[in-house]
């Protein structure tokens, strides 16, 4: 019967999703109607063909890029909080960000003269590899380390070591360096054409599967390690296949995306209070959808509607986000009682 419920409810949140989405194609400095909007999508011709070059160059990639980056980060931060049973654990607590900016901060800080679409696929590219290696590092680790909390300790020190070189370059670079560096700080959800696209989405979908294959463990290890183990778990394989999930889908978005604070702490939180279950199988589709929608509300509030002004997306989570989750969790009173 629970399950039947959570599923109706998870259902409930599609017709949302939809309706969050034409929003966000329809809305901007320049509003298209429903209707030119669906005459554009079904390919009819239409007076205004600036309206076809908006919708399609623009706002269609910007909004598959909003859906699948909340999505991704809220799973992100599922994961990692049920792996250290931590609700203050996010997809950046291994470091990932930080070493995602800290490839950032070496290409822009050190003042390599790039422009335009290279600059962009230069940040990318930088990022990539500042989060893979990280991540090559905080994998080695696990492989070596018996509990899950002293992989924690050992991926903030990661982030915290990163984040003092970023410190130290920043102080030693050009006013220009650290301007072109903040904005990329701000995130934004806007800068993908068709092309990217292409390599971001397959890739968060291959870090959904990855960490959706592991939801009966998850479930196992909100009840302990020791449990865990008992059921015949190994530990040090799932926490791998985790530490990869996460970072596949934190490291994307933050390459392409710039870092977007908040959605990953967040939405698991959400999910659990809405929906009042542990249940990973549960959890999984609704953190995807509710990320989703989330990000997509706040990327609609930053295109600050019928106006040229654009907001940085990451104030925005935070602004609009922080004051749900604080209201919910004084609903819920103890919120930390999911993780054993």
């Amino acid at each position: 019967m629970k399950k039947t419920v959570s599923y109706k409810k998870i259902a409930l949140l599609i017709p949302i999703l939809l309706v969050l989405i034409i929003l966000s194609l329809s809305l901007g400095s320049v509003r298209i109607s429903v209707n030119e909007l669906l005459n554009i999508l079904i390919g009819k011709d239409i007076q205004n063909t600036a309206y076809q070059n908006i919708l399609l160059s623009y706002r269609m990639p910007k909004t598959i890029t909003s859906a699948f980056a909340g999505a991704a980060l809220g799973f992100a931060g599922l994961q990692m909080q049920t792996l250290f049973r931590n609700p203050l654990a996010g997809p950046f607590v291994l470091g990932i960000s930080s070493g995602a900016s800290l490839g950032v901060a070496l290409l822009v800080l050190l003042g390599v003269g790039v422009n335009g679409a290279l600059a962009y696929w230069g940040m990318a590219i930088s990022s990539v590899i500042g989060s893979s290696i990280v991540l090559l590092l905080v994998v080695l680790v696990s492989m070596r380390l018996k509990d899950s909390m002293s992989l924690l300790l050992v991926g903030l020190m990661f982030g915290a070591f990163t984040s003092a070189i970023v410190s130290v370059m920043q102080y030693f670079s050009s006013a220009e360096d650290i301007q072109n560096y903040l904005f990329w700080t701000f995130g934004a959800t806007g800068n993908l054409s068709w092309a990217e696209l292409q390599l971001f989405v397959p890739l968060i979908i291959l870090g959904i599967i990855i960490g959706y294959w592991q939801a009966k463990p998850l479930n196992a290890l909100l009840m302990g390690d020791n449990y865990a183990q008992s059921m015949g778990l190994r530990i040090r394989n799932v926490r791998l296949l985790l530490v990869i999930s996460t970072s596949i889908l934190a490291g994307i978005v933050t390459a392409f995306c710039g870092p977007i604070a908040f959605l990953g702490l967040a939405v698991p939180h959400i999910s659990r209070i809405l929906f009042k279950t542990s249940n990973h199988f549960t959890l999984i589709p609704a953190t995807l959808l509710i990320g989703a929608c989330l990000l997509l509300i706040c990327d609609i509030i930053a295109q600050v509607p019928f106006s040229d002004l654009i907001l940085p997306i990451n104030a925005v989570t935070s602004l609009f986000g922080a004051p749900v989750v604080i209201w919910l969790i004084l609903r819920r009173k103890n919120i930390s009682k999911n993780f054993g």
